[in-house]
């Protein structure tokens, strides 16, 4: 039985449930990452005896499910936007938020398909939002498509963000720190198409690239909506 699916115990002495545990392990992941995330301390935080939270959840695993779930609830929009683009942009930069608020998510994401009601609840947004445009198979290419996306663009954001804190350096600091190495290398006239990148590019904010790249693929996905049958 799966913990959806699962009866929560009686509550006694310390009064506990799922929500509660689930609230405390994020604050724990919000502090130190999901290698903060032990029964011992999950436990220590909720002042009960770690044997108790296995009446609630079986595995690290499973709690990690309704951790994902429970930020599933912050990505979901209010109401759904009328332009299908729209809405899988709304639900593209939620999940950006969402993950700048609690990176640990970005570890989390594009595993398994989430199960419990939010997630589910995501899904059958971002499905919506292309019903009666395409087939049901173009409809979830399309969906994968984005969602393989900003997926990836939000891990290396918090890549370089955890990279950042890391070493102490802003990607800036970093720059400036490697400049001597990358200009000597650029000399040697080995790697022209990236001295015309780092002389001739534009450097543009994390907001800024991730917005720009996403409607490039909304495009691309536009595209194949519109394409005649074959």
């Amino acid at each position: 039985m799966s913990v959806w699916d699962r009866p929560e115990p009686p509550s006694r002495p310390v009064p506990l449930d799922r929500e509660r545990i689930v609230a405390a392990a994020i604050a724990l992941a919000d502090e130190g990452g999901l290698a903060a995330v032990s029964l011992r301390k999950l436990a220590a935080r909720l002042d009960a005896g770690p044997m108790r939270l296995y009446g609630y959840i079986a595995t690290k695993e499973e709690l990690f499910d309704l951790m994902v779930d429970a930020v599933h609830a912050e990505i979901l929009p209010e109401e759904r936007p009328g332009d299908w683009r729209e809405a899988l942009r709304t639900l593209a930069h939620r999940t950006r938020r969402a993950a700048l608020r609690h990176e640990w998510l970005a570890d989390l994401l594009g595993g398994r398909p989430t199960l419990g009601p939010n997630g589910l609840a995501v899904t059958e947004a971002t499905l919506a939002a292309l019903d009666g445009l395409a087939d049901i198979d173009t409809a979830m290419r399309a969906a994968e498509t984005v969602s393989a996306y900003f997926i990836g663009a939000i891990r290396r954001e918090i890549a370089h963000l955890r990279a950042e804190r890391a070493t102490g350096l802003s990607e800036r600091d970093w720059q400036r720190a490697s400049g001597p190495h990358i200009t000597r290398m650029l000399a040697t006239g080995r790697f022209p198409a990236l001295t015309k990148a780092v002389y001739d590019g534009t450097d543009v904010d994390a907001e800024t690239s991730f917005a720009t790249g996403l409607d490039w693929v909304l495009d691309a996905v536009a595209a194949r909506l519109t394409r005649p049958p074959e």
